[in-house]
C-alpha cells in the first residue's frame, strides 16, 4: 500500500467525487442510486460486509437484478472467511476510482463503513505487517486474563485507540497492541503520518436523521424484513461451509455474530435478533460519531428533508462552482 500511496501523492486530484454516507438504515444506496442516474455516476461501495459473497440478506445487500440494473465496484470480491482491511479497500477504491475517471465518468462511493471513508481521504499509516507469533501470545494471555485486561494495557500503551475501542473487540484490541509492541509507538500516532491514498475533490454528502426515534424505528423495521427473507437460513448455509467458524473476520459484521450465537445454542432465535437490534443501533451511533466530526460534511436531515431532492441541489451547485473556479482560473 505504501508504494501506491507514494506514486499517487505526487499526482494532481483526479477531479470530483461524490461520497454518501451515514448511518446503517439512513437510505444510503436508494439515494446514491438516484444520483448516479441523474449525475451519470458509477458506484463504489464503502461497506466492509458487502465485500463478502453469500452475505447478501444481512448486509441488505441489492438483488442480482438490481446490482446488474447499477452496477457496483467492490460488492462479492472476497468468500466470507476471507480476511479483507482498510488497506486492501484503499487500493481497491483507487483503482476503481481511476478507472471510472478514465472514461469520463464520476465516481460515487456510498456505503457505512467511516474507517474506509477516512483511510481512502485522510490515508493511511505505515505499519507493522502481522505477526503470528505475537498474536498467539496476546491471545494466549486474552485466554488466562481476559480482554477487558488487554484492554487496560493498551490504554496505557495507546491511550486514543483505547478509547475508540470498546473492552470486547477483541481484533481490534489484539491489532492495536500488535502495533504498539511491534514498532514501539502507539497506533494513533503512526496514523498521523499519512498521505491520502489519491488526491481527490471529495463532495461529502451525509445521511443525519436527527429525530433518532425515526432511525431507531427503521433499522427494526429492516431487521425484521431480514428475517423474513431468510436471514438465519443464510447464517446456517455459511455456517455449513467447512472453511467457516464464528472466528474469521466476516462474522465481525453486525447481525452475524449474534445469530451464529444461535446455531452454538447460546440463545434461541428470538434472543438472538434480540441481541442483533441492539448491536445494529450501537453500530448507528458509532456511525453519528464518526459524521459529527467530519469536516465539511453537507448534512441531510432525512427526517425532515427529502434526501433525493435536497441531494441534487447540492451536487448541482458543486459542480457548478467547480466550473465557475475552473473559468476563472
Amino acid at each position: 500500500m505504501g508504494d501506491l500511496v507514494a506514486q499517487v501523492s505526487e499526482k494532481p486530484s483526479v477531479g470530483p467525487v461524490l461520497c454518501v454516507m451515514g448511518p446503517t438504515a439512513s437510505g444510503k444506496t436508494a439515494l446514491a442510486l438516484a444520483l448516479a442516474h441523474k449525475f451519470q455516476c458509477e458506484l463504489i461501495s464503502v461497506d466492509s460486509a458487502q465485500v463478502y459473497r453469500g452475505m447478501d440478506i444481512g448486509t441488505a445487500k441489492l438483488s442480482v437484478n438490481n446490482l446488474a440494473d447499477a452496477p457496483h465496484w467492490l460488492i462479492n470480491i472476497r468468500d466470507p472467511w476471507e480476511s479483507y482491511s482498510a488497506g486492501d479497500f484503499c487500493r481497491d477504491a483507487v483503482e476503481a476510482i481511476l478507472d471510472i475517471r478514465a472514461r469520463g465518468r464520476m465516481p460515487l462511493l456510498v456505503g457505512g463503513t467511516m474507517l474506509y471513508f477516512r483511510m481512502l481521504q485522510d490515508g493511511l499509516a505505515e505499519l507493522p505487517g502481522p505477526d503470528l507469533a505475537l498474536r498467539a501470545e496476546l491471545d494466549a494471555r486474552a485466554e488466562k486474563e481476559g480482554w477487558v485486561k488487554l484492554h487496560a494495557e493498551l490504554a496505557e500503551l495507546d491511550p486514543q485507540s483505547a478509547e475508540r475501542l470498546q473492552p470486547t473487540d477483541r481484533q481490534r484490541i489484539q491489532r492495536a497492541l500488535e502495533i504498539c509492541l511491534l514498532s514501539g509507538e502507539p497506533a494513533s500516532e503512526l496514523q498521523r503520518n499519512t498521505q491520502p491514498a489519491i488526491h481527490a475533490d471529495y463532495l461529502n454528502i451525509g445521511l443525519i436523521p436527527k429525530a433518532r426515534d425515526v432511525l431507531h424505528a427503521r433499522i427494526a423495521e429492516r431487521l425484521i424484513q431480514m428475517r423474513q427473507d431468510g436471514f438465519m437460513g443464510e447464517i446456517r448455509a455459511l455456517a455449513a461451509k467447512s472453511q467457516m467458524h464464528r472466528e474469521v473476520p466476516a462474522m465481525r459484521a453486525v447481525g452475524y455474530r449474534q445469530l451464529w450465537s444461535c446455531l452454538e445454542s447460546e440463545c434461541t432465535e428470538d434472543e438472538a435478533f434480540e441481541k442483533a437490534l441492539f448491536a445494529s443501533r450501537r453500530l448507528a451511533k458509532r456511525q453519528l460519531t464518526w459524521l459529527r466530526s467530519w469536516p465539511d460534511l453537507m448534512e441531510i436531515d432525512t427526517s425532515v428533508d427529502a434526501p433525493v431532492e435536497r441531494a441534487t441541489h447540492i451536487v448541482r451547485e458543486w459542480l457548478d462552482s467547480r466550473a465557475t473556479s475552473g473559468r476563472n482560473g
